[in-house]
């Protein structure tokens, strides 16, 4: 485990998940859980399909222990109202129910997970000048102006050094 009690590998993250199940929800969790390096914008999910749970290590790691258990506790929630054939999803009262009587978190705050791009390219439309700043390079055969559908240029690199 890593400092703060944190689960280090998905083996040490399926025992903290059945324990919370057990203690919290008098239930056993009977499927895989893992991290997912690739989730980006929340703490974790729950697989309709497969039942299992993925979690985001990144997310674990800035949270804290406390947050990251939250986030366990909301992913359980979807997993045993799902499989008990009752409402699962956000929006029902099943689902905001048993989230308040097991202390789950309702939101993750994710604001620290999302990595904003600056604008690295300027394009400029041949027809009108007007000058388009983007975070991804453009197909410049593909894509055409958005106000008088005239032809794109690279006009520059922004701060990209080579």
């Amino acid at each position: 485990m890593h400092s703060g009690g944190l689960p280090a590998s998905d083996d040490e993250l399926q025992r903290l998940v059945e324990n919370v199940s057990t203690q919290d929800f008098g239930k056993p969790f009977l499927h895989r859980c893992r991290f997912n390096p690739r989730l980006r914008t929340s703490g974790g999910r729950y697989l309709l399909a497969s039942h299992e749970l993925e979690f985001n290590p990144h997310y674990m790691n800035t949270a804290g222990f406390a947050a990251f258990i939250g986030t366990v506790r909301h992913e359980l929630c979807h997993y045993h109202l799902h499989l008990a054939g009752r409402g699962y999803r956000h929006r029902d009262r099943d689902f905001k129910r048993l989230l308040e009587q097991v202390r789950g978190s309702r939101y993750a705050d994710t604001g620290h997970l999302r990595r904003s791009l600056p604008d690295r390219y300027e394009y400029v439309c041949t027809a009108c000048q007007r000058v388009f700043r983007r975070k991804r390079q453009l197909n410049v055969r593909r894509y055409v102006c958005g106000a008088c559908h005239g032809t794109l240029k690279l006009a520059g690199t922004l701060g990209i050094s080579s």
